[in-house]
């Protein structure tokens, strides 16, 4: 039942780490979902630097989404919007033919405090990846929950368990934010091709075998296993239909080279617009990347 196995990364991002999952060498994508890393967790203490936060930079064919589970970040975008990304909330930037945005930790600047959460891209399908950009704010007290026993899930995109998230996806998928006490049993939605569960807290057992916090694991096309939580856990679940190879090059993600290759240009020249009112630095260009194109770095 298990297709593969993947350890977090420990990468640095100046201030803090983040754990990567996705891209893996051996495995690009998961459904959609081409990019998967857990920010934190993360003590930061009052007076943090800016060099912390995550500066001014570009996208295009993806929607980035945002999801934590303590703490808080400002998100500012070039469409003029200023939301505060706060617990079990979802944000969901579509970049489409391209956007620009920041996400700073000003109240940990001013008080101190923690961070845990999720950072994925979901790449768009070939005929939405040059839409208008466009931003989407669900209160958390929006997102569809359901229960049973000791396990809670809430559907933070797409459609699972009769759930419909109001999240705006553009391809089938579900995004799940499971949290179980101990000896409670989840199963997985079984309607879609490639599927996996990423363990951010606890111990869980999958079709016999034991997963530590760090770890996703891919499940093979077909198989329902069961999920046991072998101490307080919190998993998230994620999956989709296979939209096609896609590129990666720094932020960039397309089907289409020459819409990377345009990206670049537009970036290094200074043709894509800063967030508003936070227009006074932003995060350079990288060197040329080597064909194929490589993860951001």
């Amino acid at each position: 039942m298990i297709e593969q196995v993947i350890t977090a990364r420990r990468k640095s991002l100046g201030g803090f780490e983040v754990g990567r999952v996705l891209p893996f060498a051996q495995r690009r994508m998961v459904g959609p979902f081409v990019f998967f890393d857990h920010m934190g967790p993360v003590d930061f203490p009052p007076g943090l630097p800016r060099e912390v936060d995550v500066r001014p930079h570009p996208h295009i064919g993806l929607s980035t989404l945002s999801y934590l589970f303590r703490g808080e970040m400002t998100h500012r975008d070039s469409l003029g919007t200023l939301q505060v990304i706060e617990p079990g909330a979802v944000n969901w930037m579509t970049a489409g033919r391209g956007i620009t945005h920041s996400e700073r930790f000003e109240r940990a600047r001013r008080e101190g405090g923690h961070l845990d959460g999720i950072q994925a891209w979901v790449a768009l399908p070939a005929e939405f990846e040059e839409c208008d950009p466009a931003f989407t704010h669900v209160a958390r007290r929006d997102i569809p929950e359901c229960t049973d026993g000791g396990a809670r899930a809430r559907l933070i995109a797409g459609e699972a368990f009769g759930l419909v998230s109001p999240v705006p996806v553009f391809s089938p998928l579900f995004y799940l934010h499971g949290v179980l006490a101990t000896g409670a049993r989840a199963p997985l939605p079984p309607a879609f091709a490639e599927r996996a569960v990423y363990v951010a807290e606890g111990r869980v057992r999958i079709d016999g075998d034991a997963f530590d916090a760090g770890t996703m694991v891919v499940i093979a096309p077909g198989k329902s296993p069961e999920i046991i939580a072998l101490a307080p856990s919190m998993l998230m679940m994620l999956g989709g239909e296979n939209i096609g190879t896609r590129l990666i090059d720094w932020n960039f993600v397309s089907s289409r080279p020459a819409l990377i290759a345009q990206a670049r240009d537009d970036w290094r020249a200074g043709r894509m617009p800063l967030p508003l009112d936070d227009d006074q630095e932003f995060i350079p260009l990288p060197a040329e990347s080597p064909a194929p194109p490589n993860p951001m770095s």
